[in-house]
Formats: structure tokens, C-alpha cells, sequence
């Protein structure tokens, strides 16, 4: 897909690969563990390993079914990253003896009540070290960082998503589309990226919008848009980038219950602070669907065919967090840290800087 980008600056040239001594993730946990109880939480800091290739190590060394293994969430293979791990208490020894791969660090153990789930974590901290960036980029860079820090960015799902030709979401819908139940994983995460590609296209036409209202004046927009003008007057009078409809989804940020927007007022002013985002769907089964005017805009990326997976709804817009910049002008290199919630992209954040797909 072609995406629209949220932010006006030129495009910021700057080498990035993402490889293991580049890009570092580290997982931030949902709630601090109470060190006792009959699971055993490891820290483990990973390299050139995807957590599918980890769970399946772990699983040969202690003799455990892979559905014994718990984890919070999904870290590539072309990077450094540290996740949490769950396994019975009992294969403490087996885990301790049998992980003998160099690429996995044990940096922590603890211990728990209760297994790690998927979607068991706040967040992920990131240290991504860009090369190729002149003095000038670094200014540009930071600056415009700082200024999506504040502001926020659109919520799109990575390239990693897509799969090598960016075209996984088409057999994702032929396997949707088929009425068969899933088998596997692999099955799952194909109709997932179609759910993800029709988000992001949703996303895309959102941002457009807010786009062209902040741009143009309230007629030019009006015709461009075939908005009536009154609509559009409302929007323009938002002050925030990305415009927001009656009937949004909107979830309390960055984690807690939805309701329908109503209140313009009440609802922009509690976006601004942070403490609101308008979610999409991701089309599926037992989801809630937006209403009235953002229901119209959401239909169209809506596969209502879409049976054989449970949807859900996910935050449009985010906020990174905790910047820090260090830069080396003999060595034209940019280390780059930033805190994102679950579930986004730090390649995400870097495009909507560079203005460029970094695929």
C-alpha cells in the first residue's frame, strides 16, 4: 500500500538496516512480577532469533510442548532484543543445563503465580543507531521526533507484517474467504495481515482527510473531500492533526474501556491530553464497528465475509515517549531511543520521519 503520511516536513535521508548490532527492543512487562509462585520468568536477551525460533529452542531443552511456553508478544529476528519468558517452575534445572546457544543470555530469572499470556506487556523500548546522518539531518531529525512526541503519530503496521513481497495479506484473504477453520499458526497470521492491511488502508484515507482539512482552506477542502462545508468547518476547528468523527471509537490511553465519540469538546480536549485515541477495526467477528459519520468512513475496509477470525479494534494514533538522541558527527551515526506501546512499530515511527518506506 501506498501510505499518507501525517507530517509536512521534507524527507530526511539517513541510512537505516535493521540488523542485530542496530536495532535493540527491549519488552517493557505489564506489572512487575511477585517472585513466587510455581512459573519461572526469564529475562532473556536474544539475537538473529525470532521468538518462534526461541520457543521452539526452549521447547527442545526442557521436553516442553510449546503451548507450556508463555510470552507477551512477537520480536523479529533481525535484532538484539530482551522479552519475557514463562515455563513450569520444575524445568527450572532442565532450562538451566540444556540452553547452551550463544545467541540467548538468561539475564534474569523470577518467579510467578501465573503464566505470561500474549498481550501481556506495556510496551517496548527501543535503540535504533541510524548511519549516513549529515549535521543537518540530525537537526531535522530530532526536531521533528520531538515534535510527533507531542503531537503523536498514525498507528500503521510495519513492513514486517507483510511478509517478504508485502503481498502475505492475499493469501490471508483467499484463506479467509475459503469458510475453513484455521489450522496452525501460519494460516492465523496470514488472515491477520489481511486484517492489518485493511487497517492500514483505512488509516491511510484517515490521515489523507485530516490532510487536506489542515492544508486547504474550508471550501477548497469541502469540494476536494465532498464534505458539506459545515463538516468541515467542525474538523478544521480540532486542533489536533489527525481529525476526529462523531462516532469514533474512542479508548481511553493507552489502555482501558471505549465508548462512541458524542462530544467533540470533551472528546478533542481529552485527545490532545493523551488520554483518549480513536481506535480502527480490525474486521473479524465479535468487534464493535464505529457509528454514524467515522461508521461510513470505516465501511468500506470493512470485510464483513470475515468469520473465521474474532476481531478487535486498535489505537489509531500514538504517542512515543522518553526521546533521547546521541549523535557521533565524525562517524555521521544517530543512536535513536524511544518508548512505544505494545503493538506499534518502531519502523513506523522512522518512515513517518523519513517520509519513505524504509522496506
Amino acid at each position: 500500500m501506498k501510505k499518507t503520511y501525517a507530517y509536512n516536513q521534507n524527507p530526511i535521508n539517513f541510512n537505516f538496516a535493521q540488523t542485530v548490532d542496530r536495532f535493540l527492543v527491549e519488552e517493557i512487562p505489564l506489572f512487575e512480577f511477585a517472585n513466587k509462585g510455581s512459573y519461572l520468568i526469564l529475562k532473556i536477551r536474544k539475537s538473529d532469533m525470532s521468538t518462534f525460533k526461541l520457543i521452539t529452542v526452549i521447547s527442545k531443552a526442557t521436553k516442553l510442548e510449546q503451548r507450556d511456553i508463555g510470552y507477551a508478544g512477537l520480536k523479529d529476528k533481525n535484532a538484539t532484543t530482551i522479552q519475557y519468558i514463562s515455563i513450569p517452575k520444575k524445568y527450572e534445572k532442565d532450562i538451566i543445563k540444556n540452553l547452551t546457544t550463544q545467541k540467548i543470555e538468561i539475564l534474569e530469572k523470577k518467579y510467578s503465580k501465573f503464566p505470561i499470556k500474549i498481550g501481556q506487556l506495556k510496551g517496548n523500548k527501543f535503540a535504533i543507531i541510524l548511519n549516513n546522518v549529515t549535521p543537518q539531518a540530525n537537526i531535522e531529525i530530532q526536531k521533528v521526533a520531538r515534535e510527533m512526541e507531542k503531537k503523536g503519530i498514525p498507528n500503521y503496521y510495519g513492513y514486517q507484517r507483510f511478509g517478504e513481497d508485502n503481498k502475505s495479506y492475499l493469501q490471508g484473504k483467499e484463506i479467509a474467504h475459503s469458510g475453513k477453520k484455521l489450522k496452525g499458526a501460519k494460516e492465523k497470521l496470514l488472515v491477520s495481515a489481511y486484517q492489518s492491511h485493511l487497517f492500514n488502508e483505512w488509516l491511510s484515507k484517515r490521515v489523507y482527510i485530516s490532510n487536506i482539512i489542515n492544508t486547504n482552506s474550508i471550501e477548497k477542502a469541502s469540494k476536494m473531500l465532498s464534505f458539506p462545508k459545515d463538516l468541515v468547518k467542525v474538523l478544521a476547528d480540532q486542533e489536533n492533526i489527525f481529525k476526529l468523527f462523531i462516532g469514533d471509537d474512542m479508548k481511553s490511553y493507552p489502555y482501558g474501556k471505549s465508548y462512541p465519540l458524542q462530544d467533540f469538546e470533551l472528546s478533542t480536549k481529552e485527545f490532545q491530553n493523551q488520554k483518549v485515541s480513536p481506535t480502527g477495526l480490525l474486521c473479524g467477528s465479535k468487534t464493535d464497528r464505529a457509528m454514524s459519520d467515522a461508521r461510513y468512513l470505516e465501511e468500506e475496509f470493512d470485510d464483513q465475509e470475515l468469520y473465521s477470525v474474532k476481531g478487535s479494534r486498535r489505537y489509531a494514533w500514538i504517542w512515543a515517549k522518553n526521546l533521547a538522541f546521541s549523535y557521533k558527527e565524525s562517524k555521521q551515526q544517530l543512536r535513536f531511543q524511544f518508548y512505544l506501546p505494545k503493538g506499534s512499530y518502531a519502523t513506523t515511527f522512522l518512515e513517518e520521519i523519513a517520509k519513505r518506506s524504509l522496506k
